[in-house]
């Protein structure tokens, strides 16, 4: 996949715009799903779900297959699971997430040592490699990323009655079983688009870093998700550029950039007297 215009350095090669195609799609999503994930304090899930689609890899190596497609299921039963859980109050959010991460890279690990002669691939699936990316990769990626902006956008309203307080939700009846069971499905694919960009091991960073910054900045919860977008986007551009100018992991780099932005942003916003963000206004 080549752009159809030509882009100066670093974008001049196809690579880098392979990456940049794929990091910019990863930077709008990502950041959309996490500010639905922090207003309804599971911003875990991502580390959770990205355990599972770490097995889903391990499977997909042992039985010879894409593992985007084993993680992608593993990834989906995965976070179903853990809203079941949570919904039915047979464990708490974050006692699901503990059951689930340690199964989930227990189950990675035992599968992959099964994986012989293919284990030099799982660093890609761990810690990201954009640089790498195929065209199929690409294709994938936005696939995934045209279904679970679609999707966030079309539920938005809804979803933000369910995250904000769920049982009022369930009291002026909206299915807020079902709403939640399409966030937590939605979480997954998003877990699984972006790992091959930031690796699983930082997927949570990119749902949850940005938007920390976001709601320092904004005063309501559309102005979070706008500006969380905006630093996200940011991030990947300007990593992508420092890890080809200077030879770092494009991941981490994309992380830390999004981590440096927020440090930048809370000092700011302390030394200015603003407050963390108020959702007076709720116009999603």
């Amino acid at each position: 996949m080549r752009l159809a215009v030509t882009l100066p350095y670093p974008f001049e090669l196809t690579f880098m715009q392979r990456a940049l195609i794929a990091g910019l799609v990863v930077g709008v999503f990502a950041p959309m799903i996490g500010t639905f994930l922090v207003q309804k304090r599971m911003s875990l899930i991502g580390d959770g779900i990205g355990h599972l689609a770490f097995a889903g890899v391990g499977a997909g190596l042992v039985a010879s297959v894409w593992p985007v497609w084993t993680a992608l299921l593993f990834a989906v039963a995965g976070a179903l699971g853990i809203e079941w859980l949570r919904s039915r109050r047979k464990a708490s959010g974050d006692l699901a997430l503990a059951l689930f991460f340690y199964s989930g890279i227990a189950l990675g690990v035992v599968l992959v040592s099964h994986a012989q002669g293919m284990n030099s691939n799982i660093l890609t699936y761990l810690f990201g490699q954009p640089l790498t990316a195929s065209a199929s990769d690409v294709r994938v990626i936005v696939g995934l990323g045209v279904v679970i902006t679609v999707a966030m956008l079309g539920l938005r309203r809804v979803l933000f009655a369910v995250v904000t307080d769920e049982e009022w939700a369930k009291v002026a009846g909206l299915p807020s079983g079902v709403v939640s069971n399409v966030l937590a499905v939605l979480t997954a694919c998003a877990v699984v688009a972006a790992m091959k960009i930031v690796g699983i091991l930082l997927v949570a960073a990119m749902m949850v870093l940005p938007v920390a910054s976001g709601q320092l900045i904004a005063r309501s919860f559309v102005g979070t998700l706008r500006w969380s977008v905006g630093v996200s986007v940011v991030a990947v551009v300007v990593g992508l550029m420092a890890s080809r100018e200077w030879n770092l992991a494009p991941g981490g780099t994309i992380v830390l950039i999004t981590a440096a932005v927020f440090a930048v942003v809370a000092v700011a916003t302390r030394a200015t007297g603003r407050s963390v963000m108020a959702t007076e206004e709720v116009d999603v």
